[in-house]
C-alpha cells in the first residue's frame, strides 16, 4: 500500500481553520511546533510560516475580528468581562469598544443568569454566599456585578412565596 505523504502547511491550517476559528498567534503556534517536530524541515521554516499566514489572512480565510466576535459569543453567558479580555490578551488581542461597551452592559445580567442556572437555590449563609462569589469572581464578573448579582438572589428567595 502507498504511504500517503503528510499534508501541507496549508492543508493542516486550513484543516484547523475548517474546525474553527483562530488567531493568528495560536496558528503560528500550532503550524511551527509541527515544522519543528519535523526533523527534514527547511531552516527558514518561521518565516515559511509567516508567509502562509500572511497569505490566508489577504484571502480572508484567517481573520482576528471573527476570532474576536466567536470567541466572545463563545464565552459570553459563562464568563465575565475580565476573564474574556484575559483569553484575548493570551492571543494578543484586544476587544473593540463597542463590544467591551456591550459586555460590560450585560455582565449583571450574565452573572445572574449563571448563578441562577449553576444554583438552584439562594445562598443559605455567609459561608455558601463566599463559595458563589468566588465562583463568579474566577469566571471574571466584576466585583459589582458579583454583589449585585447575589443580592438579587437572596431578593428573589424573599419574593416567592411557599405555594408557588
Amino acid at each position: 500500500m502507498k504511504q500517503r505523504p503528510p499534508p501541507s502547511l496549508r492543508a493542516r491550517a486550513l484543516g484547523w481553520l475548517a474546525q474553527r476559528e483562530h488567531s493568528r498567534s495560536e496558528l503560528q503556534r500550532k503550524l511551527l511546533r509541527h515544522v519543528q517536530a519535523d526533523e527534514a524541515a527547511p531552516a527558514d521554516s518561521a518565516d515559511q510560516v509567516a508567509r502562509l499566514l500572511d497569505a490566508l489572512q489577504a484571502q480572508g480565510l484567517l481573520s482576528e475580528a471573527r476570532f474576536v466576535e466567536s470567541r466572545v459569543r463563545q464565552r459570553a453567558a459563562g464568563m465575565g468581562t475580565k476573564r474574556i479580555e484575559f483569553e484575548l490578551a493570551q492571543h494578543g488581542l484586544t476587544l473593540p469598544p463597542q463590544a467591551l461597551q456591550q459586555l460590560r452592559a450585560s455582565e449583571l445580567q450574565r452573572a445572574t443568569e449563571l448563578c441562577r442556572r449553576r444554583f438552584d437555590t439562594p445562598p443559605g449563609d455567609a459561608r455558601e454566599r463566599a463559595r458563589r462569589m468566588r465562583f463568579l469572581a474566577g469566571r471574571g464578573f466584576s466585583g459589582d456585578a458579583i454583589r449585585r448579582a447575589l443580592a438579587g438572589a437572596d431578593a428573589g428567595s424573599d419574593e416567592e412565596s411557599p405555594g408557588d
